[in-house]
């Protein structure tokens, strides 16, 4: 399934736009990434996430987690 059908599919379950989904999800992940409050073995996991920035995008955040859920 493509990332925009899964943004259209929640869009529209909650009546928000693709734009807004899109914006929370990267929006918790840039709190969860800039939380002061981690122990080491929180930043551990985080850092296994491949990202181009210091915070992943939503993208690279998915497509981690869904290799992950894969080879599980």
């Amino acid at each position: 399934m493509s990332m925009n059908k899964v943004y259209r599919e929640v869009a529209r379950k909650y009546g928000i736009t693709v734009e807004e989904v899109e914006r929370e999800m990267q929006s918790v992940i840039n709190e969860t990434y800039n939380n002061t409050n981690h122990n080491d073995v929180t930043r551990a996991y985080q850092d296994r996430v491949p990202r181009k920035g210091e915070v992943p995008t939503v993208v690279e955040f998915i497509s981690y987690i869904a290799t992950k859920a894969k080879n599980k």
